[in-house]
């Protein structure tokens, strides 16, 4: 059975009251044990709460659900969101996600020239499916928009479904081409746009360059504990993309790959010891102080699959994540 998650039920939800469907119209989600809300419901419950908000609200509910989607409506893949350096980091994270941790959503991103491609694999074999395919792609540029700061819109929208009728709120959203009954669900946007740096990756790294000057300026090198502080907090925000590079930090940190080896060395550590270590203590940390399933952690912390998180952790710790929870 495929499920979808309840963060995003409980948006579509909210949506559809506010538009005026009765409380009653809505499908009841099945409890779990102790008669407690899940964490995820059935897809298909999903999709028949679209199918009902398109029959009884007006045209494009859809849409608008998915233009007011925020970024802490998505959980674990939101908030990893808001470390992208680059809203081209938004659709790896996406993608990587996706694969490990849920069955309904297939993302593929692939590079046309100076264009980006972003595959949904999902065909549209029921109208609610259909439905949520727009609303995939609607949040797509609200949250594209959300992390640039930038008024970006995509250069070119396909759909595997027909259209509903009003063809104007679908130009309204998108502002771009758009094309039904093809081959493939995607949404393109020009590759210079997604190379765009998040408004936070510039505080950041704008913030650590400044630091660098006044080092060169003042003739001093910072402090080897706040160096080893900055780079696990760039590997930090960058794991939920999967293992960031040496070239990649050391860039951020303004240093030549060279000169970020040697103070590493002299601080007693080397690069992949100190995104070990890093790994270890965000997944403690989680497995103590959060509800974030073993698969979420696994994500957060730049594995592709479970079973590998497991490994490591074991290997660190003498234990499996699940028996190191239950033990705090």
């Amino acid at each position: 059975m495929k499920f979808t998650s309840i963060k995003l039920y409980d948006k579509m939800v909210k949506q559809v009251l506010s538009e005026g469907l009765p409380k009653e119209a809505i499908p009841s989600i099945p409890l779990v044990e102790g008669n407690e809300r899940p964490d995820a419901v059935p897809a298909d419950l999903f999709f028949e709460l679209h199918e009902i908000a398109h029959e009884k609200l007006p045209t494009g509910c859809a849409l608008r659900v998915g233009s007011n989607m925020e970024m802490d409506d998505y959980g674990v893949l939101g908030l990893s969101w808001k470390t992208c350096s680059k809203a081209r980091d938004l659709f790896d994270r996406s993608v990587r996600y996706f694969n490990l941790l849920t069955n309904t959503y297939v993302f593929e991103v692939e590079d046309i020239g100076e264009h980006s491609r972003i595959y949904l694999h999902r065909e549209p074999y029921r109208m609610g499916v259909a439905r949520s395919n727009e609303a995939t792609f609607s949040a797509t540029v609200t949250v594209v928009q959300a992390i640039t700061g930038e008024k970006f819109f995509p250069v070119e929208v396909s759909f595997q479904h027909q259209p509903h009728e009003n063809l104007a709120l679908y130009n309204e959203t998108f502002r771009c081409p758009i094309n039904f009954e093809q081959p493939h669900n995607y949404i393109t946007y020009r590759r210079t746009d997604l190379n765009t740096r998040t408004a936070k990756a510039d505080e950041s790294i704008n913030r650590f360059l400044s630091e660098r000057m006044d080092e060169e300026a003042k003739g001093i090198e910072i402090s080897a504990y706040k160096l080893l502080a900055d780079i696990k907090k760039l590997v930090t925000n960058a794991l939920p993309s999967g293992i960031p590079s040496i070239e990649r930090i050391s860039e951020a940190l303004g240093l030549s790959k060279r000169s970020l080896n040697r103070r590493l060395s002299e601080s007693g550590y080397n690069y992949r010891n100190l995104v070990s270590q890093t790994q270890q203590e965000i997944s403690e940390d989680l497995l103590r102080n959060t509800d974030n399933s073993v698969g979420e952690i696994a994500f957060r912390t730049g594995f592709s699959e479970q079973s590998a998180f497991n490994r490591a952790f074991k290997r660190w710790t003498g234990t499996s994540p699940v028996e190191f929870r239950k033990s705090q």
